[in-house]
């Protein structure tokens, strides 16, 4: 039996071709899995990112109601105050009236 150089060399080439397609594979899925941590990482580092800016806003929200909430209580001590000078205003707007007309009817 004799065996033909060209198909040993067919035989040799297939296996080249055969070795050269699994070694391309392993590189191109190590190539992939780096390519996909790599953006497996960029969306993490957004994700916390956005985690902490959001963090950020609630505190600013919390710090706004505390100031609001500040704001209304003092609010209501002002309206309390103006509405007793008010009366107080009053009072004393009664008091004169009674002055001018008591120094009218003196004089």
């Amino acid at each position: 039996m004799t065996i033909e150089v060209a198909l040993v060399i067919s035989v040799v080439s297939v296996v080249f071709g055969v070795y050269q397609t699994v070694s391309n594979l392993r590189r191109n899925e190590k190539a992939d899995a780096k390519s996909d941590a790599s953006q497996l990482t960029t969306v993490i580092v957004k994700l916390e990112s956005i985690g902490t800016g959001i963090a950020r806003i609630e505190n600013e929200v919390t710090n706004i109601k505390n100031d609001v909430k500040e704001d209304h209580e003092r609010l209501v001590k002002v309206e309390e105050s103006a509405k007793s000078a008010h009366k107080r205003l009053d009072t004393c707007e009664k008091y004169c009236k009674r002055l001018v007309e008591t120094e009218e009817v003196v004089r």
